[in-house]
């Protein structure tokens, strides 16, 4: 039987359930939950983080612009980031690996071919790729947008069935519900003009992108014909419960 290929794209504040620290919880809760879905999906996992785990133990001093700094932060965090997936992962019996990808390796017909090729051999010998922006070589105005646009260029690439992304709301709210300090899940999405006039634009705490860059993503996922689910991934077993309809979360067809 052929499995489901699921791209989820993790961002900082998941990974850090909105603290400052990386959390080993929410980590061991992301390969709990793969493990008990092995048998029906594969996964290739985008992941924020690395400037998060920097940040843990280090202050780095500089005359150098902001977005420097955040380069050099990631170099440091990014060895560590993957090193907590592979001991926690591997307690699950799982396998990872690292891909660090850029914006203008989607640009180039060859670095394409390379990135499916290879991701198609790690995921047929059953490791899980963790992808990250190569925040070393990108600047600031190649930033993907907290790696939402990095998650829906890589599903399409490489031709998921579902395109995951795990953010700190219950999916996407009703502009109404927002100004009504009600919030309320617009639970599917099938005419995406009219999903444009309800997002209301705010930056996550940690991230860089907001639920603007999440719609963005689902754009580009949409014209590959992929499903984007955006599901709360503070919550334990988002992926489980969203699968068995437990919880609410925004579907868009």
């Amino acid at each position: 039987m052929k499995k489901k290929r699921i791209l989820l794209k993790v961002g900082s504040n998941t990974l850090t359930k909105e603290t400052d620290n990386i959390s080993r919880g929410k980590i061991e809760d992301l390969a709990s939950q793969i493990a008990q879905l092995k048998d029906t999906c594969e996964f290739v996992i985008v992941s924020s983080g690395a400037i998060a785990v920097a940040k843990q133990f280090v202050k780095l001093e500089s005359k150098q612009k902001d977005v420097f700094v955040k380069q050099a932060l990631a170099s440091i965090g990014q060895p560590h980031l993957i090193r907590i997936y592979q001991e926690i992962f591997r307690e699950y019996g799982l396998l990872t690996s690292q891909c660090l990808l850029s914006y203008s390796d989607f640009e180039k017909e060859e670095s394409r071919t390379n990135i499916v090729n290879t991701i198609n051999v790690l995921v047929n010998n059953n490791y899980i790729p963790i992808i990250n922006e190569n925040d070393t070589v990108a600047t600031d105005e190649i930033k993907f947008g907290d790696n939402d646009k990095l998650g829906a260029l890589t599903a399409s690439l490489l031709d998921a069935d579902l395109f995951i992304i795990a953010t700190n709301t219950n999916g996407i709210y009703t502009k109404e519900s927002m100004e009504n300090g009600t919030p309320k899940t617009i639970e599917l999405v099938e005419d995406f003009e009219a999903l444009q006039s309800e997002v209301v634009n705010s930056k996550s705490s940690h991230g860089s992108g907001g639920m603007q860059s999440k719609i963005e993503a689902a754009t580009v996922a949409k014209k590959a014909n992929i499903e984007t689910w955006i599901v709360n991934g503070l919550e334990d077993r988002f992926m489980l419960n969203a699968f068995e309809n437990k919880v609410p979360f925004t579907k868009i067809k």
